[in-house]
């Protein structure tokens, strides 16, 4: 499907849905992209400004958006932009600009705690200025920098089981930092690669007994801890030397042992933890067309939907092979 929002120019950063999305229920769908925040009603089949209320003079490009897993019921909306954050408690319609720590920062990443319709707690990555925590469902911003010595975060993951543990992992210029109480204090792990840009992290939902961890690097491929980041191990030569952009997780983690990754634009999906990868949706980059974003309601078996947002803007709902 084509979006009429499309250009050259354009960059879509993150996608998000509700539970229903592509499961023939009702669903809100974000795109999080250059041209601003935008939203569909319709699976994706067509997408419209979702700020129209705040009355911008000029687009903003809004690079990072998270909902909570029971939005249907509590319709919270997080957005990341260039210089700020947006709000919103009634799914999109209306939206808040919550004050944040000055300068205004470059936002990269977001992630909501497992309990955010209860308790309330969000963390967001920025270019520059490290780690702000939201204990209050993103009314009120802080910086929680304590122990993180590069404040440069490319990418943020929390515990599924964050309740128990408050453990999250901040992925950056120089490699991987660790908090385990919340974001409040933040100490550096050690990898084996020394120090490396850090742009993709996926933590495992069985993490509370797996203790598994993800990490994708600039140039060094993909990173794996099976310990909560204590140690770890490289995954083969498949993606060295290039970016890993993006790794996403099975939800049946535990049975398949699947995984996605975004790569110079391509898709790639193992079934052994890693090991192996074979190319997704080759027709798409043997058309010249590159994803820059991914989204999998569903898990990665065959017929599952995936939504995809392509370099230049396009969005594309698309199934597993």
């Amino acid at each position: 499907m084509t979006d009429e929002t499309s250009s050259t120019q354009d960059f879509i950063y993150c996608l998000a849905a509700t539970a229903g999305f592509g499961l023939g229920q009702p669903a809100a769908c974000f795109a999080a992209r250059n041209a601003g925040l935008f939203r569909s009603d319709d699976h994706g089949q067509t997408w419209y400004d979702a700020t129209t209320s705040l009355q911008l003079s000029q687009a903003v490009a809004a690079t990072a958006v998270a909902l909570p897993h029971d939005f249907e019921r509590y319709h919270t909306v997080l957005a990341g932009m260039a210089g700020g954050l947006l709000r919103s408690v009634d799914g999109g319609k209306t939206w808040s600009v919550p004050p944040v720590p000055t300068p205004p920062p470059m936002v990269t990443a977001l992630v909501l705690s497992p309990s955010f319709s209860s308790d309330g707690i969000a963390l967001a990555g920025t270019m520059e200025d490290g780690v702000l925590t939201t204990s209050d469902s993103g009314y009120s911003w802080a910086s929680w920098n304590f122990g993180l010595l590069d404040l440069t975060v490319l990418c943020l993951a929390i515990s599924p089981a964050f309740r128990a543990d408050e453990t999250v992992f901040a992925g950056t210029e120089t490699g991987i930092f660790r908090s385990t109480n919340g974001g409040r204090a933040w100490r550096e792990i050690e990898l084996p690669i020394g120090y490396e840009p850090v742009i993709s992290l996926a933590v495992s939902p069985a993490y509370q007994d797996d203790h598994t961890l993800y990490a994708g690097t600039d140039t060094q491929g993909i990173l794996v801890s099976h310990d909560e980041g204590d140690s770890w191990a490289r995954l083969g030569e498949h993606f060295h030397g290039e970016p890993v952009n993006n790794i996403l997780i099975s939800p049946d983690y535990a049975l398949t042992r699947a995984l996605v990754a975004l790569s110079s634009g391509q898709a790639w999906i193992s079934r052994d933890e890693g090991t192996s990868w074979s190319q997704l949706w080759s027709d798409l980059s043997e058309a010249g067309l590159e994803i820059s974003a991914l989204f999998t309601p569903a898990g990665f078996e065959s017929g599952q939907p995936a939504f995809l947002g392509l370099y230049g803007g396009e969005i594309r709902q698309i199934t597993f092979p």
